[in-house]
């Protein structure tokens, strides 16, 4: 039987996942299961599904909340040991909920947040528009069931929250799947994440994926997005990864913003397991990085951008509406997140959804 190469592709990239992950068949790992939901809101052992509903008591009496425009959530707050293993969140898929809605998370009793984001752009995808698709760190569906498989270790303690700032009340699910007992040494990389967007880019000037960070850590990637504010071609620039001292010139190049998401001659609906982009339509790109297999380690500091270039007849400088949610790993006590970017500047000129043809 011969193997066609779109099918061959997807199971080569499984099986060097595979290859990499603990024995599943290790039923003495020491560790133990446990799951948050609304319906067990500590995780505690045999302290799921008490809620009643009209069924009775235990029979889906608190799957999911109401939260209010300006209502604060806490998700967890697990003391302890362990790792984050898997998040699922769903609520209504319209743009402004997914880019209104905030996720923060605290690692060790750190008094700021590591990971501040909107809830779209964490959960794998730009301009509030949830597309149908599947990565090593993202899976997606049309209805925004999203969910994120990256493990999130932590030594003493791991609180998120979710915070409505939009006008309207949401209805909430979410599980947060973890594990404790897990044994992590001192200086182990706990999960960072800071979304930036720059609504135009500044002219000459190069989009930071990454502020500088100090101390030692490992960038994992990327969701980009793009919204094209001129004519031609947007994605001439490239890549740079300033790591270790660099100043002027990094140590890692690349060599176009397409190239960098591992596609070619432009951007299409390409999602792959480690790269490609989940959105390409009306001037609106996402697009994604994950450096699993080829990790980005740095000792001393790291600076990640990627350049304002297009084409069209030639290169020029150009301005577009770029965003990021930027992933990586770094020990806490760190430094501070840049100031997230309030609503306004986070709902501006994000996806709609075409008008419904009326039939009369």
């Amino acid at each position: 039987m011969t193997i066609k190469p779109i099918v061959l592709l997807p199971l080569l990239a499984c099986a060097a996942w595979c290859a990499h992950q603990p024995e599943l068949y290790n039923v003495s790992t020491g560790v133990e299961s446990r799951s948050i939901t609304f319906e067990n809101p500590t995780g505690a052992k045999g302290g799921g599904g008490m809620a009643a509903s009209p069924l009775g008591p235990g029979r889906k009496g608190a799957a999911s909340r109401q939260i209010k425009p300006g209502e604060t959530v806490t998700l967890c707050d697990i003391q302890g040991h362990g790792t984050i293993r898997h998040i699922w969140i769903t609520l209504s898929n319209k743009p402004e909920n997914l880019r209104s809605g905030v996720i923060r998370a605290w690692w060790d009793d750190q008094a700021h947040p590591s990971i501040e984001s909107p809830l779209g752009d964490f959960m794998g995808f730009a301009h509030g528009k949830a597309m149908p698709y599947a990565s090593r760190v993202h899976s997606v569906s049309k209805s925004a069931g999203m969910n994120i498989w990256i493990p999130m270790p932590f030594r003493k303690r791991a609180k998120f929250t979710f915070t409505n700032e939009g006008s309207q009340q949401v209805l909430f699910f979410y599980q947060i799947d973890y594990t404790l007992g897990d044994q992590h040494r001192a200086g182990t990389g706990c999960l960072h994440v800071l979304f930036r967007r720059e609504n135009p880019t500044t002219l000459k000037e190069d989009f930071t994926i990454l502020p500088k960070r100090t101390g030692k850590g490992r960038y994992l990637g990327a969701v980009l997005g793009v919204r094209s504010l001129g004519p031609g071609w947007w994605g001439e620039g490239e890549v740079k990864m300033y790591l270790d001292g660099d100043t002027r010139f990094p140590t890692i190049a690349g060599t176009g913003s397409e190239d960098y998401a591992g596609l070619a001659w432009g951007l299409q609906e390409s999602p792959f397991f480690y790269n490609g982009a989940s959105l390409a339509q009306k001037g609106y790109v996402s697009m994604y990085r994950w450096h699993i297999e080829d990790p980005v380690y740095w000792k001393k500091d790291c600076r990640i951008t990627i350049q304002q270039i297009g084409f069209k007849g030639g290169m020029f400088e150009r301005q577009d509406d770029w965003s990021t949610a930027t992933f990586w790993y770094e020990p806490v006590p760190s430094a501070p997140l840049p100031p997230l970017p309030d609503i306004k500047a986070r709902l501006a000129n994000i996806w709609t959804e075409p008008a419904k043809a009326v039939n009369k």
